[in-house]
């Protein structure tokens, strides 16, 4: 049984890298073969500290020794003979030491089954669809699990056969030195099995190209921009691995009367200069398709909000609904006869600053201010 190489340098796992070439300077002149020449054990001892000198110099096999002690060097580096370890080799290992930085080990191929792409479709509903909801029917071209070979890629009464390269591994191994370099297996391409046999309707990829109906179920409240997954509808998995997913972005149209705002929906709607004035009232088509009254009071400033409740957009998977704002635009009278202007020429001698406020306040104050201006 080997020696501690810290024991056999005299040191603790704590020693710096002064204290470890200090403690080899010493003992590498007290131990080497040309003072001690015909003396076995004392270059026996030389040896062995000389293995650990360079095994614990170095920062990366340092480490490799602290936590799996010699084992971490049996048979070049490769671990096939260490307890505790699987026939991963020291590349195992070594990737055990610093796989958190190199971001973790990768996943081996299971007999070639590898899990298909997976796939975006790109929908436009209207904004009543958004509204209420709706079921669509689409088709989409798509690899599927090939009938012939069940997805094995073989052909129907072969299977496919381990790789004789990587031993069904995906992965080929070779050791230099301290380090394995581990590279895909160029015989199976990393899959690990290899088909003598490849079945003839999918040329052995165990999948086939074809367009494909299905059903997808948008729900009341959809957003613009909402994706939608469809879990094991993507690409079939080549050699029947996994399917990928299929992924529904949705875009929703512009509309032509309401703006959307979350679950609130905001409509301009004009209203002539005597229904501001004397007040009215209009109706609005919502997007449910009930009609509903807007009333006007007398006075009605341009810009002016009504709102009308719970009659916006419903909240995804939510019992709320939001509001609709209807926002009022005063149209001044175009094309006017000659009777409308006396009319309006009439009313504007007998109007006063009561009847227009803000317009006749607004000025004033625009006076005020740089008459104080100039003053100063």
């Amino acid at each position: 049984m080997k020696t501690d190489f810290y024991e056999t340098l005299g040191l603790s796992k704590g020693a710096d890298e002064k204290e470890l070439k200090s403690a080899f300077r010493k003992l590498a002149m007290q131990f080497h073969p040309d003072r001690n020449p015909g003396d076995n054990a004392c270059e026996h001892k030389f040896k062995e500290i000389n293995e650990a000198y360079e095994t614990l110099k170095d920062p990366q096999k340092r480490a490799a020794y602290d936590r799996f002690g010699h084992a971490a060097f049996e048979n070049g580096g490769m671990g096939n003979g260490a307890a505790g370890f699987a026939a991963g080799g020291f590349s195992d290992i070594f990737e055990d030491i610093f796989g958190e930085m190199m971001g973790g080990r990768q996943r081996r191929s299971s007999g070639g089954r590898e899990r298909g792409a997976d796939l975006r479709y790109n929908m436009e509903i209207n904004l009543e669809e958004a509204y209420s909801g709706k079921t669509a029917q689409i088709r989409v071209p798509a690899s599927v699990a090939c009938d012939d070979c069940s997805g094995s890629g073989a052909q129907p009464g072969s299977q496919p056969v381990t790789c004789t390269m990587c031993g069904g591994h995906g992965k080929v191994r070779a050791a230099q030195g301290f380090f394995s370099i581990e590279r895909t297996c160029p015989q199976c391409h990393g899959r690990g099995q290899t088909i003598k046999d490849p079945c003839q309707k999918c040329s052995g990829q165990g999948r086939v190209v074809e367009e494909k109906s299905l059903s997808v179920n948008i729900p009341a409240g959809i957003e613009d921009g909402t994706r939608i997954r469809l879990a094991n509808e993507g690409e079939a998995g080549l050699r029947g691995g996994p399917s990928g997913d299929l992924y529904i972005f949705l875009s929703v149209k512009p509309h032509e009367f309401f703006q959307r705002d979350g679950a609130d929906l905001y409509c301009k709607v004009p209203i002539s200069m005597t229904t501001a004035s004397l007040g009215g009232a209009f109706e609005v088509t919502t997007l449910d398709g009930t009609q509903t009254r807007v009333k006007v009071p007398e006075g009605t400033q341009n810009g002016r909000q009504f709102r009308l409740k719970g009659k916006g957009m419903p909240v995804l998977r939510q019992p709320q609904i939001g509001d609709l704002y209807i926002q009022t635009a005063v149209e001044t009278p175009q094309n006017l006869t000659r009777r409308q202007r006396e009319l309006l020429e009439e009313f504007e001698k007998l109007s006063s600053k009561d009847n227009s406020p803000q317009s006749s306040g607004f000025f004033a104050r625009m006076k005020d201010f740089f008459e104080s201006f100039s003053e100063s």
